[in-house]
């Protein structure tokens, strides 16, 4: 009996340690699967939010084809950036964008000009969308009373277009507003600026900022603070206007490094100045400064 006991007790301590191997085992290649299925999800949001704004590229060159290299701007000439068109379901520009009497002048969102890939150039509102702006949705207009066929008779994303254009654009609404005539590095577009207010946080704080150049070189975190919040600050998918786009890990990726979200300083370019919504323009015209819509209060 004794010797039968002890048999069987052997067993279920080899049971016992054969599971505490197996656990033991389990446990660690979830420490290796994890992390690893975390950098592929992250990878693939980039690639479509990549392939967003490879196709965006592409519609802004077709529409310069028709407007004599110059690529979309919303309103007309002299008209400003404000928050939110005159009326973005008017059936007509100048009621839309509330031109003067000589059809000039006026305010529009920085949404509304790339809109007008959607309503001129047949893009799907969900192309401006990045999987990883958080609270940012397609535009349904059903939503608003209007049937999907009838896009190209609106302006804008809507009544809160932050809401539903997850992408920073060249301010097109200075003497610096782009050509195809540039050259092939300037950047066009851009994850959300993160020093711009978005529909799911505000703005990052400025201070906290350092370019990631000597010699202003700061600390790697500080360096991240500078990035689209849209991908954890691990950088930010960039289009140039010769339509490639590339993930870069820094802002400071325009010519001459110059930061694609800032505005030139007259001093430090890498780390330049942050923009104020309605108000920043470009200081130069090879200052890149992407710059979205900032969302309304309900």
């Amino acid at each position: 009996m004794n010797a039968r006991h002890a048999h069987h007790g052997i067993s279920r301590i080899d049971t016992v340690i054969v599971l505490v191997v197996v656990c033991g085992s389990l446990a660690l290649g979830l420490l290796v699967v994890v992390p690893a299925f975390k950098l592929q999800r992250r990878t693939a949001y980039r690639m479509v939010c990549s392939g967003n704004l490879m196709r965006i590229g592409k519609a802004m060159m077709t529409y310069a084809d028709d407007y004599d290299g110059a690529l979309p701007a919303g309103g007309t000439e002299g008209t400003i950036w404000g928050p939110g068109l005159h009326d973005w379901k008017a059936k007509g520009r100048d009621e839309a964008f509330g031109s003067d009497a000589n059809g000039g002048g006026g305010q529009a969102t920085i949404s509304s000009s790339l809109f007008l890939l959607v309503k001129y150039g047949g893009l799907s509102p969900e192309l401006f969308v990045c999987w990883k702006d958080k609270r940012t949705s397609a535009f349904w207009p059903k939503k608003h009373g209007i049937a999907v066929e009838e896009l190209a008779g609106v302006w804008d994303f809507g009544p809160n277009p932050a809401e539903h254009c997850s992408y920073a654009y060249h301010m097109p609404f200075s003497q610096y507003s782009l050509k195809t005539s540039v050259g092939p590095s300037v950047p066009v577009a851009a994850d959300r600026n993160p020093w711009i207010d978005g529909p799911w946080r505000k703005a990052g704080e400025f201070s906290q900022f350092t370019s990631n150049y000597a010699p202003f070189k700061g600390s790697p975190e500080e360096a991240r603070q500078g990035n689209s919040k849209s991908h954890g600050c691990d950088g930010q998918n960039v289009l140039f206007i010769d339509t490639h786009v590339e993930f870069a890990k820094w802002a400071s990726c325009g010519l001459e490094d110059d930061n694609i979200y800032t505005s030139w300083d007259g001093d430090n370019k890498m780390r330049g100045v942050p923009p104020k919504a309605y108000e920043s323009l470009p200081a130069h015209e090879l200052d890149s400064l992407l710059v979205n819509d900032p969302p309304l209060e309900r």
